[in-house]
């Protein structure tokens, strides 16, 4: 990998496109430090480092709690989402998707109108749980600000987290333009990153507690770097159909005659079952937020949002049922066994054993849908190992928090990296650079 990046420095346009990066993810982490004005920034960060705190903002990558960035690009993937489902049961979506690059440009343009909703939404509900804890910036005399001033407190702050959700769509779409790899995950992958240092000071001041945390802190590492191996190994995992291409004869040549094959990737979805998954399971949080002053304790509702908290044991499974849901929509909406089934009857070839037509799309889902189980359970494993290892260590009176940084982020990552490795790897060969395939 570091040999593909060397070998990338040296050609002047990739070069330019990586510092290109490189500089719109500099931009990023400057915003992720800029504090909103009119609230308790302080007061915030403390929140966050209580239980309910890491709850209510869990998904929110990068930016810290009163900052410009703080929503991250959340309203994006959850836009995307709705999007992704309403192509599937809206005909005029769908159409529009088939109709090239011009459909995919509405598309986008709906998804990104879509986002800024969802995002301003968001930040109404943000704004009303911060004033409902009492971290909103007051008057001279110490009491909260109302009337006039509370709504231009109100239109500050939720301007504010909106244009910074806007602004980070923008970057990612500038790094899609004129960078290397899709801009939305390297947004991701570098507020992911971001998050290393302060994990491991985490898990350096665990280990300072003595006891059973010199057992769990190194073995919260052990499974950090045996999962990122075995995401590498998913991702680079496929099964294989056989496909015999018969002999043909077109004026004097001879075509077909040979032996092929159709590599079905085993993770075929990617990380965004888990990403959308986390992304449903953030609503109830969100909703929260909004209902927060009415909840009282005990209440029906506190223990349903309860439910959804990431060290509830519920919430570990819905999240395993949504990944699973999620791999199998992805998979139904990206490859269609019918259509693959006719390509190979009109290029004259056969599975071995397999009847043209309706026989070899049946097969062919067989596979399919066999693949896509075994894909979805390997990640449910990844995603789901921190929320279980938490859940033990937790029920043995043992907090180790370095272990927030797995499961979703470990996947985000690694794809994010392989992805960008293939795509820098792809345009050196066709400058006849040596890479992997080599």
């Amino acid at each position: 990998m570091f040999s593909i990046f060397a070998n990338a420095w040296r050609v002047p346009d990739l070069r330019k496109k990586l510092l290109y990066i490189l500089l719109i993810l500099f931009i990023y982490r400057i915003g992720c430090h800029i504090p909103l004005p009119l609230i308790d920034v302080n007061g915030l960060l403390e929140f966050q480092a209580g239980g309910e705190g890491q709850t209510i903002f869990a998904f929110l990558v990068g930016g810290n709690p009163g900052t410009i960035m703080a929503m991250g690009i959340g309203p994006y993937i959850t836009a995307s989402i709705i999007m992704q489902l309403l192509t599937v049961a809206i005909p005029k979506l769908e159409q529009m998707q088939k109709e090239g690059e011009e459909g995919r440009k509405k598309i986008n343009k709906i998804t990104r109108y879509l986002s800024l909703g969802l995002a301003f939404a968001q930040s109404v509900a943000y704004f009303m749980y911060i004033r409902s804890q009492n971290m909103l910036t007051v008057n001279a005399e110490g009491k909260a600000y109302t009337g006039f001033w509370l709504f231009f407190q109100a239109a500050v702050v939720v301007l504010s987290f909106t244009a910074g959700t806007a602004f980070l769509i923008w970057l990612g779409e500038q790094v899609n333009e004129k960078g290397v790899g899709n801009g939305i995950s390297m947004v991701l992958f570098a507020g992911i990153i971001s998050r290393i240092p302060s994990m491991m000071t985490s898990l350096y001041f665990d280990m300072l507690k003595g006891k059973l945390y010199n057992l769990f802190v190194p073995l919260a590492l052990i499974l950090l770097l045996l999962s990122i191996a075995f995401i590498v190994w998913m991702d680079n995992a496929e099964h294989r159909i056989p496909v015999q291409y018969a002999k043909r004869v077109v004026g004097r040549k001879m075509y077909g005659g040979q032996s092929s094959h159709i590599p079905l990737k085993v993770n075929m979805s990617g990380v965004l079952p888990v990403i959308f998954a986390g992304s449903i399971l953030s609503l109830p949080p969100t909703i929260q937020m909004f209902v927060g002053n009415k909840i009282t304790s005990g209440s029906l509702l506190e223990r349903f949002f309860g439910v959804f908290s990431s060290d509830h044991w519920f919430y570990a499974i819905i999240y395993f049922i949504f990944i699973i849901f999620f791999a199998y929509f992805y998979s139904a909406i990206q490859y269609n066994p019918i259509e693959m089934a006719n390509n190979i009857r009109k290029n004259s070839g056969a599975i071995p054993g397999i009847r043209p037509g309706k026989p070899t799309s049946d097969y062919i889902a067989r596979i399919m849908s066999k693949i896509t189980l075994l894909g979805a359970l390997l990640l449910s494993v990844i995603a789901l190992y921190p929320i279980l290892f938490t859940l033990i260590t937790n029920a043995l009176g043992y907090t180790v928090r370095g272990i927030a940084l797995g499961g979703t982020s470990i996947i985000i990552m690694v794809g994010v990296a392989l992805e960008t490795v293939r795509q820098l790897e792809s345009q050196m060969m066709m400058r006849h650079y040596k890479g992997f395939l080599d």
